[in-house]
């Protein structure tokens, strides 16, 4: 079992870079999480109702706490278009401890002030 302030890597992806960004800013800006790393395109293959897709998507990389988590996903269910997004949750069993004590505080569920010229 997670404690609420350890490290999780949310996956997800996006249609599109424009879209990525947006999800990417909100989830920053609301303080659900410390930073999001969005990728390059990539070719995803799947089935979805029977038939085989394949779409250009953006994946998108999450550095939030366990805590902080269920905001995210719901977060990413509210601002995804698709019916079925795709929101994978993973574990950090490790890292620099400075950068995992910056996620905690940066993750803390304080949304930026506006004035704040850092955006």
């Amino acid at each position: 079992m997670l404690l609420d302030d350890d490290i999780v890597l949310v996956i997800s992806n996006a249609p599109d870079l424009l879209l990525a960004k947006r999800i990417a800013h909100v989830l920053v800006e609301d303080g659900l999480a410390a930073c999001v790393n969005l990728g390059a395109p990539v070719l995803s293959v799947y089935r979805w109702q029977g038939q085989i897709e394949g779409a250009d998507e953006i994946p998108m990389w999450i550095k939030t706490t366990s805590g902080r988590q269920d905001a995210v996903i719901q977060a990413l269910g509210r601002l995804h278009p698709y019916d079925v997004p795709e929101i994978l949750v993973v574990p950090v069993l490790g890292g620099h401890a400075a950068y995992l004590d910056w996620v905690r505080q940066e993750a803390a569920g304080k949304p930026l002030d506006k004035e704040d010229k850092r955006v």
